[in-house]
């Protein structure tokens, strides 16, 4: 329920956005509400990094230690974990805004993106945005790497389980369980480790359009 509402918020807050700049001549965005969508786009995704990290975690107390299930993932448990992922969300948004604020923008500018990434934003700024896309890099990277560590480590000692079992059909039970979760975790990671682990290029602007398509529209509606 809680990947629902991140999913649905996030979707939210481009999705008006980019159909309205789709359908009228205006496509301007105030300083102010460019900001603000960078805010909630940054807090529901960096949510919706470490949500599908500990849902690895419930696969893997669900495939391997079925019987525990109830007592390894308790409802306090299960609130802490959800607890932990929007407060780093809301610890790594008030880093990224406060070297975001700190750079200095001059008159109007043309935002090459259909939404207020941070690398578009950093892009029109008048002064050196180096610290803010070292910073965002850094955080980026250790998300990707933390979330994933528990993905890996969990589907690892899934895997080990469901190749233990003697039955095909638990087999095939057990894989069409985790499908659906893998296939959205291949999506999302993907384009995340593309967008903001890889060096920026100018030359590379039209796939990160595309690529943000993937994590703003496609994985909500998936």
């Amino acid at each position: 329920s809680h990947l629902s509402f991140v999913d649905f918020r996030y979707y939210s807050v481009v999705t008006p956005k980019l159909s309205a700049n789709l359908v009228v001549e205006d496509r301007s965005i105030s300083f102010t509400g460019c900001i603000m969508q960078f805010l909630f786009l940054c807090i529901f995704v960096v949510t919706e990094t470490f949500m599908l990290a500990v849902m690895a975690y419930d696969q893997f107390v669900a495939v391997c230690n079925p019987l525990l299930y109830t007592v390894a993932l308790s409802p306090k448990l299960c609130f802490l974990l959800v607890d932990a992922s929007y407060s780093w969300s809301i610890v790594s948004l008030l880093t990224f805004t406060y070297f975001l604020l700190t750079l200095s923008f001059c008159g109007t500018n043309f935002i090459n993106s259909f939404v207020c990434e941070h690398a578009a934003i950093v892009a029109v700024s008048c002064s050196d945005p180096y610290i803010s896309q070292k910073i965002i890099l850094v955080s980026a990277t250790f998300n990707e790497i933390s979330s994933q560590m528990i993905i890996l480590t969990s589907y690892a000692f899934i895997c080990i389980t469901i190749m233990k079992m003697p039955s095909t059909g638990r087999r095939h039970k057990a894989f069409s369980t985790c499908a659906s979760h893998l296939t959205a975790i291949s999506i999302f990671h993907g384009t995340i480790l593309f967008l903001y682990c890889v060096p920026n290029s100018k030359g590379l602007w039209l796939m990160v359009k595309v690529a943000s398509v993937f994590y703003t529209v496609v994985i909500p509606m998936l």
